[in-house]
């Protein structure tokens, strides 16, 4: 085996590793900060992930301040992990980031990756289609993005020695009143973030058969 294959193969058991060790944890040690440089790491890195015509609607709220987690907390039905964390990310989706798009579209034709003749024709489609969804088109959309940018940036925190848990329990109303965040703006969900005092609860899986299927859906 040359040394291109091992060193290919030694990358795919790394990031094979990353997706196994992943563990939803909810207990962190409060001492562990994680600086503005590694946090703008870990969400550029994030942001590589897909979206709608790739309008990257998601955006951020990093709540690191010990007074801003224990105002989160009851908003979060006092779940520990909000506090404890290093950080709590809300991931947000913008169901106006077609306004964007020039920009978007204007970085392709710059960088190359697009004629600036298709760029301008691609921000004036973008823009027309996604101006006139309906609401909870939109909505679903940004759901789905945020998902997406969820799920990486769970990963790409495993994979720099931080832990994570995505939180979907927490008053989405309270928490947009009590932090100010505009209606353009879908709460998706947090994610704590931080380095385990305790390791993830493992946990099992459903066998493959029991939720893939080629070609049709079982009739049962």
């Amino acid at each position: 085996m040359s040394n291109s294959q091992t060193m290919e193969k030694l990358e795919q058991q790394m990031f094979l590793d990353v997706i196994r060790e992943r563990r939803s944890v909810r207990s962190y040690d409060p001492a562990v900060q994680i600086s503005r440089e590694e946090m703008y790491e870990i969400l550029e890195l994030a942001t590589l992930a897909p979206s709608s015509s790739n309008l990257q609607p998601w955006r951020f709220l990093i709540i690191d301040k010990p007074e801003l987690k224990e105002k989160l907390l009851p908003i979060a039905f006092n779940q520990q992990q909000v506090v404890e964390a290093s950080a709590v990310i809300a991931v947000l989706g913008d169901v106006k980031s077609y306004e964007k798009a020039e920009k978007i579209y204007g970085q392709a034709a710059e960088a190359g990756f697009m004629p600036v003749e298709t760029a301008k024709s691609f921000i004036e489609r973008t823009v027309r289609t996604y101006s006139n969804l309906k609401p909870e088109v939109a909505r679903e959309i940004v759901y789905t993005d945020g998902g997406l940018i969820s799920m990486q940036l769970m990963l790409v925190a495993r994979s720099k020695g931080y832990d994570t848990v995505p939180m979907g329990g927490y008053d989405k109303a309270k928490f947009m009143e009590a932090f100010g965040i505009a209606e353009q703006f879908v709460p998706v969900m947090l994610i704590a973030l931080g380095k385990a005092a305790k390791p993830g609860h493992p946990t099992t899986r459903l066998p493959i058969e029991d939720v893939a299927f080629f070609n049709e859906m079982p009739t049962e």
